[in-house]
């Protein structure tokens, strides 16, 4: 007997409810899984384009680690230190470079910065409390993330947990595929497949971009001479996910920085804000359009709310997971406003309901009814020997198109 969509939504949506439940429940003991999963995700197509230059799967993977490793090691060395350092020194100078803009209005708008006027408590308290809660959320940060990361699960579990999944990623996804229920099999896959474009086009093309730009600022305002440059430049970088944020947080703060250290100077602090202006021309016209693109699907405050609400509702493992579910629920979102347009509800033409089967009363001779079993469980065996024989069609289907698209590359 088929089962009812109704109860097809039942099941599905308490399977999501308890994998809610456990990253709400489990969360700090399975944040190393999602990020090894996470990395594998993301170096899957890297894995993929070495195998197609003809290196084997283990290769390719062992290949990737070594590299990855190479690079992590390198940030945690030379870079992390510097901008903490940098971040720190930036929060302890606020009320010093806040005096500075103090005495400079007092000197020019006298009337504007008299004793006990509004401007000139709002400034002090500002400086001090940049000083104060700047301090604070920095020790925050890192002490959460040291205390929920851990060491052992950023430096050993994760890239273990990764390098398995990476070695049997498409493995995995074929096994998965075949426990799909095969009534909403092309339907989940057609799914999936957008998921996997809108999430891979979001985090591969944007984590792009920030390497990009950030390497810009922080180089470009290292070579200017701007104090705390690095900083500022990563800083920026990460906003720039959300359109305009990071270039203008970025800007008014290195701007700051250069109005306090290069006063008297037009050139260095021309040089600061030109360096911005070009950074925010190159991500709107070159960077964003040919590395993202404007098909990925996830609007910045769609994709705020989420960090938000995830990251409330599950701490540090709701912030790593909150832009796939952002994904997922954003294809979904389409997919069922498609079907909503399609509706009766939408349109305002009533579906009439198929009429009801009739009950009918029939003599049959004896036996009857054991050989309409007979035939029931035979037709059923034939269904089930169909069902099997197509899978194994889409099998080579699938494989044939591999094989393909390797001699293709």
């Amino acid at each position: 007997m088929r089962l009812s969509v109704n109860k097809q939504a039942l099941y599905w949506g308490i399977a999501f409810a308890l994998l809610l439940l456990v990253l709400w429940r489990l969360g700090n003991a399975i944040m190393p899984f999602v990020l090894g999963a996470g990395m594998a995700y993301l170096l899957d197509p890297v894995a993929d384009w070495l195998e197609r230059a003809g290196l084997s799967r283990m290769l390719s993977v062992v290949v990737i680690t070594l590299v990855v490793v190479l690079v992590f090691a390198f940030a945690m060395l030379g870079l992390v230190p510097v901008l903490v350092d940098q971040t720190s020194q930036l929060v302890q100078t606020a009320p010093e470079m806040f005096g500075r803009l103090q005495h400079l209005l007092n000197a020019r708008f006298p009337e504007l910065m008299a004793d006990g006027s509004a401007v000139q408590d709002g400034l002090s308290n500002l400086g001090q409390s940049v000083s104060e809660r700047g301090g604070e959320l920095l020790s925050t940060i890192l002490g959460s993330v040291m205390g929920v990361v851990g060491v052992i699960a950023l430096l050993v579990i994760a890239p273990v947990v990764a390098f398995y999944l990476l070695l049997d990623w498409d493995n995995m996804i074929q096994r998965l595929d075949e426990l799909l229920p095969r009534e909403h099999a092309p339907t989940i896959r057609r799914l999936a497949d957008e998921i996997d474009h809108t999430l891979s086009g979001f985090l591969r093309g944007q984590g792009l971009v920030t390497l990009i730009l950030g390497t810009f600022y922080s180089v470009s305002l290292a070579i200017i001479g701007l104090p705390f440059g690095i900083a500022i430049g990563a800083m920026a970088a990460i906003l720039s996910f959300i359109p305009y944020v990071g270039v203008v947080v970025g800007g008014a703060l290195a701007i700051g920085v250069a109005l306090f250290s290069f006063w008297g100077d037009p050139f260095l602090i021309g040089a600061v804000i030109a360096v911005f202006a070009i950074g925010q021309i190159a991500e709107g016209n070159v960077l964003q359009p040919k590395i993202v693109g404007g098909h990925v699907g996830l609007h910045p405050v769609w994709l705020m709310l989420a960090l938000s609400v995830f990251g409330s509702l599950f701490g540090f493992v709701g912030l790593l997971v909150a832009v796939p579910l952002a994904a997922c629920l954003g294809v979904l979102v389409r997919f069922a406003a498609a079907h909503y347009r399609e509706s009766a509800l939408y349109t305002g033409a009533e579906v009439p309901s198929v009429a009801a089967t009739p009950t009918l009363v029939e003599l049959v001779p004896r036996g009857t009814t054991e050989q309409t079993r007979t035939q029931a469980l035979v037709s059923r065996e034939m269904r089930l020997a169909e069902i099997r024989r197509d899978e194994l069609e889409e099998e080579l289907r699938r494989r044939m198109e591999a094989e393909a698209e390797a001699k293709d590359g």
